[in-house]
């Protein structure tokens, strides 16, 4: 075995600035994205003060601007990564962090809430046809998320999914929040799933979106309400990870997973030790202790197994930025279900120090389990070329020392 080793990001983002997606925008939508990217950019900036203290944003991009074009610069990401040590990557949508989310609504968030169907699903294929060509540069190492704006038209969804395939994109990301459409049990969805399940296409939610307008204002992001509203972001903060987390919980008890046995999903940056195995806990126990819901009727012999036990076969997590005290707590988890990230290009990831968070965060920990969460889940999950991969990470990887590191030295 070598001493490199091969670490795969589960969360990085990237994307264009909104404007200079108009390239792989249809030109039938080039008129009213020259009206819209002002008022876009305008509502992006707002939102920004929102969750960002600029001061305290400034000062940490000041040093490291160059090195954040590799949020949509192919040259320098390749030097971040090498930098970060890591060998692969899986790349979302991007949001308000550097102004490059795709247009009409169709990044990181792809909510449902104030969007056109038809715009937001021109954006996510805007954003889908520059990530292909992005990750094109060497598919082994970039896993690219595509956008997919399911709520609004299944089959057109079904339609994107193949075009995704046939473009070397075999991940998507679809909404959190429905707002007012069906949600995730419907049978409506199965042709979706389906697919996904037939092509091997990996389902993935992200954290972050929520409904805002509930915390900061019905008007959020164009007026400030936060005088009216104290609190509103430590709601938001308090919150965050169960709307991540609802989707699934209705994709469970739906019978997703009964049905498509074979189909993926992943959550990411969604907490893991101290947030995931509460839920759990709750799944289970409406599942196994009936008698406390049996008034309630029979809700669950249209599953064969438990809710933990879908959760074991067909979903992952993506621990982005996960702290040691949860990797000490992995057993508690699973260290199998365990995929770091670092969250490139984000604040709060934990690039550009990553060297030094390997040490801080690894030292002592038993190496087969670090390597397990650093990138073998990650390889296993979604299927990754090992041997392709432990080429990169020889030239680039950090050593296995990392786990036998003193608490000094770490």
């Amino acid at each position: 075995m070598s001493d490199k080793l091969i670490v795969v990001s589960s969360d990085c983002h990237a994307g264009l600035h909104i404007a200079d997606y108009k390239p792989y925008v249809e030109s039938k939508y080039h008129d009213i994205m020259d009206v819209a990217v002002p008022v876009q950019m305008e509502m992006t900036q707002k939102a920004e003060q929102s969750f960002l203290i600029k001061e305290i944003n400034d000062a940490w991009r000041a040093p490291i601007q160059q090195q954040l074009t590799g949020a949509w610069s192919y040259d320098e990401r390749i030097k971040m990564l090498a930098n970060d040590g890591i060998a692969a990557e899986v790349i979302f949508p991007d949001g308000i962090t550097e102004m490059n989310t795709p247009p009409f609504g169709a990044g990181l968030g792809l909510s449902p809430r104030d969007a056109v169907p038809e715009l937001q699903w021109a954006g996510a294929m805007a954003h889908n046809r520059w990530l292909a060509e992005f990750c094109a540069n060497d598919p082994a190492r970039h896993i690219g998320v595509a956008s997919i704006p399911l709520l609004w038209d299944v089959q057109q969804a079904v339609d994107a999914v193949r075009w995704c395939v046939d473009n070397g994109l075999k991940s998507v990301m679809i909404p959190t929040l429905w707002g007012d459409n069906d949600p995730y049990h419907h049978v409506k969805y199965d042709p979706f799933w389906e697919v996904c399940q037939d092509l091997g296409v990996i389902i993935h939610f992200h954290s972050g979106p929520a409904p805002q307008p509930e915390y900061f204002g019905k008007q959020w992001p164009a007026e400030d309400l936060s005088d009216q509203l104290p609190g509103a972001m430590g709601i938001y903060v308090s919150e965050v990870m169960w709307w991540l987390y609802r989707p699934l919980t209705f994709m469970i008890w739906g019978g997703v997973f009964e049905r498509f046995p074979r189909l993926k999903a992943v959550m990411t940056e969604g907490g893991t030790v101290f947030m995931l195995p509460p839920w759990l806990r709750l799944l289970d126990h409406n599942y196994f202790d009936v008698q406390f819901s049996a008034k309630l009727g029979d809700f669950r012999s249209h599953l064969s197994m438990s809710p933990g036990e879908y959760f074991q076969r067909n979903i992952a997590v993506g621990a982005s930025c996960v702290p040691r005290r949860d990797i000490e707590l992995r057993g508690v988890l699973g260290v199998d279900k365990m995929m770091w990230g670092s969250d490139y290009p984000h604040p709060e990831g934990t690039w550009p120090n990553t060297q030094q968070y390997y040490l801080e965060t690894f030292a002592g920990i038993p190496e087969a389990d670090g390597r397990k969460i650093l990138g073998e889940n990650a390889i296993a999950w979604y299927g990754l070329d090992r041997n392709r991969l432990q080429a990169v990470a020889d030239k680039i990887g950090p050593s296995s020392a990392i786990f036998h590191a003193t608490g000094e030295a770490a």
